[in-house]
């Protein structure tokens, strides 16, 4: 039988000093690059449930989990919102849902980080939106061109659908809407509560979805803990340490290294799932990165 627990000393480091200090080691763009991996490591983890799971049960298990985590660490309070607080929060829920869902359809259709790319789409439109520069012309003819390069044409036409394309741009949609509505929101719900409700709402939209076609399967043990990695991978972790980078450097950099977010799926992709792309699909991703850090950078 163990004592007591001994008071805690002042000389002692607590253990919230001690996780502080240790983020505080790396310098931000590392913590960006850890957030860009740990998502698209999530994603990987995902993609390799398709086997088991139809990607809308995959994309249930991973909001469900994220609801459950967000719903306790910053649990979502509707007293003192009015009805457009509501609605914003809610059209945020459901954007977030469709947003997922689409990208894990896209995901079972495309390589990891040709996916990625298209969806990334969606930040971009919104970084030349707020440009408005002669400059941005190029960023979008040459966002356009990778996407060009990324459609079936010929032999490419088993390997990359257009159906899977498809999904990816309502994806890319998606998360510009995101983006806007997250600036709304953030306004109108105190602290992370707004994330909370919004994760709440995807889940109700998507309960349905996801149970219906993952059926019994979704209880299995196993699943239910790859599901939990997800959650945490692609969502809790992320956007924890995303919001330590950006207190520590200014938004425009953040942007820049969100830019290589592609090319990092397109690693993980070939490390995680052997995804191997040929010359012209790495090239396309790169118009990609390359539209996005000039649009990001014009975007002062």
């Amino acid at each position: 039988m163990h004592g007591p627990a001994e008071p805690y000393k002042p000389g002692l480091p607590r253990p919230g000093a001690l996780l502080r200090a240790a983020s505080d080691a790396i310098p931000p763009s590392g913590l960006v690059l850890l957030a860009i991996l740990s998502v698209q490591v999530g994603a990987g983890f995902a993609k390799d449930l398709f086997s088991q799971l139809p990607p809308s049960a995959v994309v249930f298990l991973r909001i469900a989990m994220g609801a459950l985590i967000m719903g306790v660490v910053a649990r979502p309070r509707l007293k003192g919102l009015t009805r457009v607080d509501v609605g914003l929060g809610v059209a945020f829920g459901v954007t977030l849902g469709v947003m997922n869902l689409s990208f894990y359809e896209a995901l079972a259709r495309l390589p990891m980080g040709i996916a990625v790319a298209i969806e990334f789409l969606g930040p971009l439109g919104v970084a030349v939106a707020a440009s408005r520069r002669r400059l941005d012309l190029l960023w979008v003819a040459l966002a356009g061109s990778g996407v060009v390069l990324l459609a079936p044409w010929g032999t490419t036409a088993s390997r990359i659908s257009w159906a899977g394309i498809g999904f990816a741009l309502v994806a890319a949609v998606c998360w510009a809407g995101y983006i806007l509505l997250s600036a709304a929101v953030g306004q109108r719900f105190p602290g992370t509560s707004g994330l909370s409700f919004a994760m709440i709402v995807s889940f109700l939209l998507i309960a349905p979805v996801g149970i219906g076609t993952g059926g019994a399967d979704l209880l299995q043990p196993e699943l239910l803990l790859i599901g939990l990695g997800v959650g945490l991978l692609s969502s809790v972790i992320p956007y924890s340490i995303e919001l330590e980078a950006l207190r520590r450097m200014p938004k425009q950099v953040f942007g820049i290294l969100m830019s290589l977010e592609p090319a990092v799926a397109a690693m993980v992709g070939l490390l995680v799932l052997g995804e191997v792309l040929d010359v012209r699909e790495w090239a396309a991703i790169g118009c990609v990165v390359v539209a996005s850090v000039g649009a990001t950078r014009a975007s002062r």
